[in-house]
Parts: structure tokens; C-alpha cells; sequence
């Protein structure tokens, strides 16, 4: 059975970094597209990136682009989200997401991905 537990979120000034990963259980995390998804309050699931499997890249949101950097450590079957420059409109529950075959013009989709996490909170202070 597939599982992802999403490292504990904090707290942190407008300007700082946080570092997010996402554990596997279940199989490679090699064999999965995994990606991040957030929600702010009062506002819908939103797409912030992901890296497809098997080596077929990653992709970011327009919004986080040259700021989050998504990575995979296969020996620790985790995907890493590092987020830098944060800003108080990064503040949400930040979701990991993990799905078999998923079509590139359909990443961004939440329905794509069929496993998810707990989701786990980022606030950004001003």
C-alpha cells in the first residue's frame, strides 16, 4: 500500500526557506510522479510542481518558479520541496501528491495523481 508522509511545515519570516519533503512507502519513489500541491485558505487546491518518474523532469508553477526547487533522493525514497525567497502569499497546507501514468498536459491536475498526504502547514509572516 502506498503511503506519503509530508515532513512537518513551520513558520517562517517573509524572505526565508523552508525545506519540505515527502516519504514514500510502498514502492520506488522512482517509479511515481510526485508533486506538490497547496491550498490557502478560502482559495482551491492549486498545482506548485512536480518531478515525473523515471527521469522525465520537473515542472513548477509560474508563481514559484526561480524560487522552490523540487528534487528526488532515491536512497531515502523521498521528493524534496525547497522553497526559498518565501513570501505571505505562500502561506497554506502544502500537499504531496504521487500517480502512476500521468500525461504531461495533465500534471497540474489534482485528479491526476491517485495517492495523497496529510498535507502539512507553511506560514509565511510579513
Amino acid at each position: 500500500q502506498v503511503r506519503l508522509v509530508e515532513s512537518e511545515g513551520g513558520l517562517v519570516q517573509a524572505g526565508g526557506s523552508l525545506r519540505l519533503s515527502c516519504a514514500v512507502s510502498g514502492r520506488s519513489v522512482n517509479t511515481y510522479t510526485v508533486a506538490w500541491f497547496r491550498q490557502a485558505p478560502g482559495k482551491e487546491r492549486e498545482f506548485v510542481s512536480c518531478m515525473r518518474r523515471f527521469g522525465g523532469g520537473s515542472y513548477y508553477a509560474d508563481s514559484v518558479k526561480g524560487r522552490f526547487t523540487i528534487s528526488r533522493e532515491s536512497a531515502k525514497n523521498t521528493v524534496t520541496l525547497q522553497m526559498n525567497s518565501l513570501t505571505p502569499e505562500d502561506t497554506a497546507v502544502y500537499y504531496c501528491a504521487a500517480g502512476d501514468s500521468i500525461i504531461l498536459s495533465s500534471i497540474a491536475g489534482g485528479q491526476s495523481y491517485a495517492y495523497w498526504g496529510q498535507g502539512t502547514q507553511v506560514t509565511v509572516s510579513s
